[in-house]
């Protein structure tokens, strides 16, 4: 079984994440896999100096990710590009480790951690789909507070994504991550139990 993990921007889907593996679920984290294939030496990192030029790697050969980010933040065109090189190979590679996964243990639930899963039209190929859902003012003071942004700055990263209310639509469960902790693990391991009973069809 494979259940897609989302949410957005300082939601605290990283925390669900954890929760999930200690349960028992195994991770595949979409942002681990996207910086590994623009590792230095990949055909990834060569086509994206192709694209933006040489000017985007740091002096060890490394991706500058705040130097690229910075150019495609808030131009489609350019971030289109960037996502047509980027997110194939990310796909590829998800679809390899799960692969590998599931040929290891049939029954196991792969967590696919995926920010952009809806958006992205992944959550097409995964069972079911989970989300970490904040209101979006949890949000903005957690994101101001964890990157020293302002609040226009944190508004303005927000709002370039999906907003959660409207993924709840996609989503067959949704984790409320507004609480504390204690809250927020008993919600997940209420999923986890669904999620087991579904794989054994109980």
């Amino acid at each position: 079984m494979i259940a897609g993990l989302t949410g957005g921007i300082a939601s605290g889907k990283s925390t669900v994440s954890r929760m999930f593996v200690a349960l028992g679920a195994r991770l595949v984290d979409a942002d681990q896999v996207a910086r590994e294939v623009v590792e230095p030496g990949t055909e990834g990192l060569e086509e994206l100096t192709a694209a933006f030029g040489k000017d985007i790697l740091q002096a060890d050969g490394q991706l500058d990710r705040k130097k690229l980010g910075a150019r495609v933040f808030g131009r489609s065109d350019q971030l289109a590009k960037l996502n047509a090189i980027v997110h194939p190979r990310v796909r590829a590679r998800m679809a390899e480790l799960t692969g590998e996964i599931l040929e290891g243990d049939p029954r196991a639930v792969v967590l696919w951690d995926v920010p952009l899963l809806i958006e992205g039209g992944l959550v097409e190929q995964v069972d079911v789909c989970i989300l970490v859902w904040v209101p979006e003012k949890v949000q903005l003071r957690r994101l101001m507070s964890r990157n020293g942004l302002s609040a226009e700055e944190a508004m303005a990263r927000i709002r370039s994504q999906m907003p959660l209310d409207e993924k709840r639509r996609y989503a067959d469960y949704v984790i409320d991550n507004s609480g504390d902790l204690a809250w927020t693990r008993q919600q997940v391991e209420r999923v986890w139990q669904a999620l087991c009973d579904r794989r054994t069809g109980a």
